[in-house]
């Protein structure tokens, strides 16, 4: 058993300088206050469990088949050891699972040039923003084939610009829709089986999401119930953690992968994963949101609905170097707007009434079709370098509904373990990604429509490109500490608009 608090305490730069200013501390301090009350019962839970359930490890069991093997969620060939450096001992034996977290993260940026703003536009003025997201994990291993996992989180704080005006958002912690509840929600409720398909087994790596020690290696695996859909798709080893690596929504998650979400990123589904000695393929059925970044799901899914394949090969790419190829494709079905439908509604001035803009969600109720695919690379190229790289495209024409507006993606990057520099529980990462929207898409901002992030007005169109660095120092006993930066170019694929510059600042602590 483990249990995790992560504290992303994320101080910036005042508009002058770039030290640590006082009110970027007192931002960060006011916001941990906030959240105290939650943080303390959590970590007292965890810990009196702990010392209810506490025994000393108990040796690993031997496996038919020892040969090195990259699990289908972990990183791959990895020689340092990477596991997270926590303040209490993990619990391998122990049939339950109980971990904590809390993530802060600050940052600012200072003023920018922009011709002009709008609605939904990044505002070219100085902020700052604090994000938090508290998060309980539990779970419980029913059998040597079956586990229950449930967590409870609370999401919080504030979002540079309420987390409008970027098709690549710099926090990928934020609540999009500052409106919500911050009282305590149920983010996962996942049902878990395992059918063995052959006797021998592979070590597994318990977390959050998993809890057997061991699994056999050629396995189909179904869950059901509440989960996020990056859990299980799109994984990257150096490219999908907020905690200790990168922050971007584009560098986490292939941004023009649509997936199923509720504003706070969650659906209901179940998924099916066949998982072989070095490839594996899994599928997802989910729920879609009523509207465009909405909290509501439609449980009608003969009429809402969204489909995610992956097939995973566990190959390098370069001669005696692991590696791992993932290819994804999805389709959605909801109740999305077609852009050029809004454009020529806009533009026919014979209506009753013409729209001022044009608006993508005035149409009836009616089902429309958006699909996708996308490729994630990753390729060790040292033993302690791995770069990684994304693909992602989408048809364009069906409106962005539930993740970020991206029709066109590609990133590449490079993370580093600090075993390289005798700092083996340190990371450092740098990366750079490039956004696009097609045609229709563009033609619907630059006359004024809005989308649910983007809209300035207006649009003298480009890529939106970003480049993300930070690195992550451990410090003593599982806190962590993170500087990060992010520059972008076009910020809402808008030239009138930018450059911007986003520092930030994290604290992580693992129990």
């Amino acid at each position: 058993m483990q249990m995790n608090c992560n504290l992303y305490f994320a101080q910036a730069a005042s508009p002058r300088r770039t030290s640590l200013g006082a009110s970027a501390n007192l931002a960060a301090v006011a916001s941990f206050a906030k959240a105290r009350p939650i943080l303390l019962s959590m970590i007292v839970f965890s810990c009196t469990l702990s010392a209810l359930t506490q025994q000393p490890d108990a040796p690993s069991a031997a496996k038919a088949d020892t040969q090195p093997q990259a699990d289908a969620s972990g990183p791959i060939d990895q020689p340092p050891d990477e596991s997270t450096e926590s303040m209490f001992p993990h619990f391998k034996n122990s049939r339950f699972w109980l971990s904590g977290q809390a993530n802060f993260i600050f940052q600012t940026h200072p003023p920018f040039p922009a011709g002009y703003s709008g609605q939904n536009s990044l505002s070219p003025n100085y902020e700052k923003a604090t994000s938090r997201v508290l998060t309980l994990y539990t779970g419980v291993r029913l059998d040597n084939s079956t586990e229950l996992l449930v967590d409870i989180e609370e999401a919080g704080g504030a979002a540079l610009s309420t987390g409008l005006g970027l098709a690549g958002n710099t926090d990928l912690d934020i609540v999009r829709n500052p409106l919500l509840s911050k009282a305590p929600y149920l983010s996962r409720a996942i049902f878990h089986k395992v059918f063995a398909l052959s006797k021998d087994r592979v070590e597994n790596q318990r977390s959050y999401l998993s809890l057997f020690d061991e699994l056999p290696r050629r396995r189909l695996e179904f869950r059901f119930g509440k989960f996020s859909m990056p859990d299980f798709f799109d994984i990257n080893s150096v490219g999908s953690d907020t905690h200790l690596q990168f922050i971007n929504w584009t560098t986490d998650n292939n941004g023009a992968w649509d997936y199923a979400a509720d504003t706070r990123g969650y659906t209901v589904g179940a998924t099916a994963d066949y998982e072989d000695r070095n490839w594996g393929f899994r599928f997802a059925e989910a729920l879609m949101p009523k509207v465009a970044n909405g909290i509501d799901l439609v449980y009608r899914p003969w009429q809402v609905h969204a489909e995610n394949f992956e097939y995973e090969l566990r190959e390098g790419l370069l001669p005696k170097k692991s590696g791992i190829v993932r290819l994804l494709a999805y389709t959605n079905y909801a109740n999305m707007g077609i852009y050029r439908d809004a454009v020529v509604q806009f533009e026919d001035h014979s209506a009753p009434s013409p729209e001022p803009v044009p608006q993508i969600t005035n149409h009836p109720w009616h089902i429309t079709r958006k699909y996708g695919f996308g490729i994630n690379l990753e390729q060790n190229l040292t033993q302690y370098l791995t770069a990684f790289a994304r693909f992602g495209w989408d048809n364009g024409k069906t409106e962005s509904f539930a993740y970020t507006e991206v029709d066109q993606t590609f990133t590449e990057g490079l993370g580093a373990n600090g075993a390289w520099w005798h700092r083996k529980q340190d990371r450092a990462g740098i990366a750079f990604v490039s956004n696009a929207i097609k045609k229709d898409h563009q033609t619907y901002l630059a006359d004024g429509g809005l989308g649910f992030l983007l809209g300035d007005g207006a649009l003298n169109y480009d890529r939106e490109n970003i480049v993300e660095t930070y690195y992550t120092a451990h410090v003593w006993r599982g806190i962590y500490l993170a500087p990060g930066l992010q520059h972008i170019n076009d910020p809402g694929y808008n030239r009138d608009r930018g450059p911007v510059l986003v520092p930030s600042f994290r604290a992580n602590i693992e129990f």
